[in-house]
C-alpha cells in the first residue's frame, strides 16, 4: 500500500530534549531516525529524557511520534495503557508494624504469580472495554468526581470507530473471556507500590488544587493495563515482545478476528499481509482496517483505565485498614503507552507515546476540572532509592507533542554506575518488600542528581512545572 508522506524532509531530525550533562544516546537516536524515515510525520519525532532502547521492543523508550495518515503500533508498547498513579492519603505517618501490615494486605490481594483467578465475567470485561474507569468506579465505590483525575476522564469514545456494538460483534469471545483473569493486579519487575512522604512543595496553589501538602503520606504505583491490552496489542501484527502465555491464545484469536470475519478474498489477503506477515506494518487511518485498529486500541485503553481504577480502589481500602483515615483520594492516573487521535499543528494526527505520558496544558483540559486550572498532572518517578516528583504541564508542552518522560530510572542507574551519584548524605532508607513472605530489606537512598537531571530538562524547556517532591519510605516490587 502506498503511504503518503507529508513534508518528510522537514521532519527528518527528531526534536531532542536533553542537556550537555545528559545527552541523548547517539546510537539510539540513529535507530529512531531510521525507524521514522519515510514516515508520514505530522511533526518531528520527540525524544525525552530517559531515552533508551530495550531489546524486546521495536522502538526506543521515552518518545512521542505523530503521524498524519497511518497508525503505527510499533511506536508504542504492545500493551497500551501501562501507567502510573498517585494517591494522597489523610492519615498520620505510620509506624513499621502498620507499614508491614499494609504490604501484607497488598501481597494477599495482588499476589504474584497471580494465577488464573477470575475477577470478571466475560460480560463484565466487555462492559469495562466500553465504559472504561466508570465501570470500575461503579463496581468498587470510587466517586465519579475522581474520574477527572484520570486521563481522558478514564474513557475513550468508541463511537467514532464503530461503537461498542461493533467491538462486541467482531472481537472473539475468547479474547474477552481470558481478560477476566488477573484484573486489577500490580506485579513485580518495574511495577511497584511505593509509600512516600511529600518532603517539599514548590507550587502551593497547584499543590492545594491537586490535594497534596508537605508532610503528607502518598502511594505511588505503577501497573499495567491488564490481559486485554496484551491480547489486542499482539492481534495487529507480529511484535517482538511476544510472551509465551499469549502465543497459544493468539493462534486461535488472530485467525478468528481477522480471517474468519473477512467478507471477501481481497480483505482476506489484505489482512494476511498486515497482521500475519513479518513485522507490524502501518495501517491507514482512513480505511476500515484503520477504524478496526483504532476501535480495538480504544477498547484496550478503556479496559486499562478500568483495570488501574480497580487497583486504586483496592489500595485505598488497604491503606484505610492499615493506617486509618478515609483511604485518601486520587491525585492523577497517567498512562505512558498510548495511541490517541489529537490535534498537531492545526491538523488531526495519530499521536503514539512510548514510555512517555501526556502533558496537556490547562486550556486543553475539560473546563471545570482541576486540571483545567493547573494543567494536566505529570508524575516523574525516580527509583525507590531517590525522590520522585509531581508536576503539571508547562507553558511550552506543545513543543514536545504535549509529552513528558514517565520516569528517570535509567538515568538514576547510569548516574550511580558512573559515580555521578552517591549515597544520600542524610542516609534515608526504604523498606523494600518482595512478593515472598520474608522480612523487608532496608536499602539506602542515593542523592537525587539523576532524577533532578531529567526534571531540569523538562522544566528548562517549559514542558512541566514542578509541584512537589516525594521521598519513598517503603516499596513492594
Amino acid at each position: 500500500m502506498q503511504i503518503d508522506v507529508l513534508s518528510a524532509e522537514a521532519f527528518d531530525q527528531p526534536r531532542v530534549f536533553d542537556s550537555p550533562e545528559l545527552p541523548a544516546d547517539s546510537y539510539v537516536l540513529d535507530r529512531l531516525r531510521r525507524g521514522t524515515a519515510e514516515v508520514d510525520l505530522a511533526a518531528p519525532a520527540v525524544v525525552l529524557p530517559d531515552f533508551h532502547h530495550k531489546r524486546k521492543l521495536e522502538m526506543p523508550s521515552s518518545i512521542a511520534v505523530a503521524t498524519t495518515h497511518t497508525i503505527r503500533p510499533t511506536f508504542t508498547s504492545a500493551s497500551v495503557n501501562c501507567g502510573m498513579a498517585l494517591i494522597a492519603l489523610d492519615c498520620e505517618k505510620p509506624n513499621r508494624p502498620a507499614i508491614e501490615d499494609f504490604y501484607r494486605r497488598v501481597r494477599e490481594r495482588f499476589p504474584f504469580p497471580a494465577g488464573n483467578r477470575r475477577e470478571l465475567t466475560t460480560r463484565e470485561v466487555v462492559e469495562a472495554a466500553a465504559r472504561g474507569a466508570e465501570f470500575a468506579a461503579d463496581r468498587y465505590g470510587v466517586g465519579v468526581d475522581e474520574l477527572e483525575r484520570i486521563e481522558q476522564d478514564g474513557r475513550v469514545d468508541l463511537e467514532r470507530w464503530g461503537g461498542a456494538a461493533r467491538m462486541r460483534r467482531e472481537l472473539p469471545r475468547l479474547t474477552f473471556a481470558l481478560a477476566g483473569l488477573r484484573f486489577g493486579t500490580v506485579g513485580p519487575s518495574n511495577h511497584f507500590v511505593e509509600l512516600q512522604v511529600v518532603e517539599e512543595v514548590f507550587d502551593d496553589d497547584a499543590a492545594a488544587a491537586l490535594g497534596v501538602r508537605e508532610g503528607q503520606l502518598t502511594i505511588q504505583y505503577h501497573a499495567g493495563g491488564g490481559v486485554l491490552t496484551g491480547e489486542i496489542g499482539r492481534m495487529f501484527g507480529r511484535r517482538i515482545d511476544y510472551p509465551r502465555h499469549l502465543r497459544a491464545a493468539m493462534a486461535v484469536q488472530k485467525p478468528l478476528y481477522h480471517l474468519a470475519s473477512a467478507r471477501n478474498l481481497a480483505t482476506l489477503r489484505h489482512r494476511l499481509s498486515l497482521y500475519f506477515a513479518e513485522g507490524c506494518p502501518p495501517v491507514r487511518l482512513d480505511t476500515d482496517e484503520g477504524r478496526r485498529l483504532m476501535l480495538a486500541n480504544s477498547a484496550a485503553m478503556n479496559y486499562g483505565f478500568a483495570f488501574r481504577t480497580t487497583t486504586y480502589a483496592g489500595l485505598r481500602q488497604m491503606a484505610r485498614e492499615a493506617f486509618g483515615g478515609n483511604g485518601g483520594r486520587l491525585v492523577v492516573d497517567s498512562p505512558h503507552n498510548s495511541v490517541y487521535l489529537e490535534e498537531v499543528a492545526g491538523q488531526s494526527a495519530v499521536v503514539h507515546r512510548h514510555n512517555s505520558c501526556r502533558a496537556y496544558s490547562a486550556d486543553l483540559m475539560r473546563p471545570g476540572t482541576t486540571f483545567s486550572e493547573t494543567g494536566q498532572a505529570v508524575l516523574l518517578p525516580g527509583t525507590n532509592r531517590t525522590s520522585s516528583y509531581l508536576a503539571v504541564a508547562g507553558p511550552h508542552a506543545g513543543r514536545s507533542l504535549h509529552s513528558a518522560c514517565h520516569g528517570a530510572g535509567t538515568i538514576v542507574s547510569q548516574f550511580e554506575k558512573s559515580g555521578l551519584s552517591t549515597l544520600h548524605p542524610e542516609r534515608h532508607r526504604t523498606l523494600k518488600f518482595g512478593y515472598r513472605d520474608a522480612a523487608p530489606a532496608e536499602v539506602e537512598h542515593l542523592d537525587d542528581l539523576g532524577v533532578n537531571a531529567a526534571l531540569d530538562i523538562l522544566v528548562g524547556h517549559g514542558l512541566v512545572r514542578p509541584v512537589a517532591r516525594l521521598r519513598p519510605m517503603a516499596v513492594l516490587t
